[in-house]
């Protein structure tokens, strides 16, 4: 990261604001409670944690400390709508977090509108705002774009009839759409047992009648998708499937907790490259120290976050249309590689283009090891 710009003209006014050393705000958007998922939250805000207080170790912002004010968005978009006017109204220089694609919607739509930068970091659906956005950028990569490759990594195995079983939902509708396009156009097959209408055992024989070779998990963790994956591991009938969650869901711990070796062998995307350069292995040593367990690539989606914010506050200030107006020239060294914004099709904001992507899942020899199996 760069350090403060030097100029040998007069101070803007945020900077004579700041000359006393008061903080420099960041709103934090993060699931920590039910019907959010709180681990991923956990996850999250270790992340922009870390990264806040680095930020501070090395001088903070201009000499002023970075201080992140975290407000809890529960899954709920109204609660986020309701976080961002308050925050706005707290003077916070940015936004960043939120990992719930419908919230995160809200939560680009109302600061675009009030003309607060967002850095949304992990949250994937496609379109996150409807019309383009001047204030709003992103980490996490487009869904369709992600998805794909998950779509090819299944086409790559052999599956050629492919179940998807998704709850109601703007993102999971999204994530049916995407692989049913995708893999259709490649001469697949997908069908669509609803796992909302009836009980997991008749998804199973949902699967048998529709002769599918994998079931893609688009639902709620834990419920259903710790029934249904029970359900589908101890019918016989279903030795052969393949069980997918494309979302995430088996990255956690908690996965794990509930299913233990039930759990493994379920292939998801994560958005880590192969190896980890020296930034990334320091980050994640700490995120590490930091959560007890190895960190998700959310905890490094927020760091990135932080990191990304703190080189745009040291080289243009915190005035807010300063902050939005860098997103176009951010070139900043993340955990995960060299971030830089662009205007994607199909996004409404200024995109990162692209994060790593894999597909992954846990090692059913050793479920605390993961296994590469794909890289988009």
């Amino acid at each position: 990261m760069s350090g403060m710009v030097t100029s040998a003209h007069p101070p803007r006014p945020d900077e004579t604001e700041r000359a006393d050393g008061s903080p420099v705000r960041i709103g934090a958007l993060v699931p920590l409670t039910r019907p959010g998922w709180a681990e991923a939250g956990r996850h999250l805000l270790a992340g922009l944690e870390l990264a806040a207080d680095e930020v501070n170790v090395a001088g903070g912002i201009g000499g002023s400390p970075l201080e992140l004010v975290v407000r809890d968005t529960a899954a709920d978009p109204r609660r986020a709508a309701a976080a961002v006017d308050e925050l706005a109204g707290l003077g916070v220089a940015a936004l960043a977090g939120e990992y719930h694609s419908v919230v995160a919607r809200t939560a680009a739509a109302r600061a675009d509108a009030l003309g607060l930068p967002f850095l949304c970091s992990s949250a994937v659906i496609d379109a996150l705002t409807e019309q383009p956005a001047r204030w709003v950028a992103r980490l996490a990569p487009a869904q369709s774009h992600g998805w794909r490759a998950y779509a090819d990594f299944l086409l790559g195995a052999g599956h050629s009839r492919i179940a998807v079983a998704a709850q109601p939902s703007v993102y999971w509708a999204s994530g049916t759409r995407i692989l049913r396009d995708h893999l259709a156009a490649r001469g697949a097959t997908v069908v669509a047992p609803d796992p909302s209408a009836q009980p997991a055992t008749a998804v199973c024989d949902a699967l048998v009648d529709q002769r599918a070779t994998a079931l893609l998990l688009l639902v709620g963790h834990p419920e259903p998708a710790v029934s249904i994956v029970r359900s589908v591991r101890r019918d016989r009938r279903l030795d052969g499937v393949l069980i997918g969650a494309p979302a995430g869901q088996p990255e956690f711990a908690d996965w794990s907790a509930e299913l233990g070796a039930e759990g493994a062998g379920i292939p998801f995307l994560r958005y880590l490259p192969e190896h980890l350069g020296p930034l990334g292995a320091r980050v994640g040593a700490a995120l590490r120290e930091r959560l007890g367990r190895t960190p998700s690539f959310v905890a490094f989606e927020g760091y990135d976050a932080v990191a990304v914010l703190a080189e745009v506050l040291r080289d243009h200030g915190t005035d807010r249309a300063r902050i939005a107006g860098a997103w176009p020239h951010v070139a900043v060294e993340g955990t995960r590689g060299k971030i830089r914004f662009s205007r994607t099709p199909g996004t409404g904001v200024w995109q990162w283009a692209w994060p790593p992507v894999q597909v992954v899942d846990r090692d059913p020899a050793d479920p605390a090891r993961f296994r590469i199996l794909h890289t988009g």
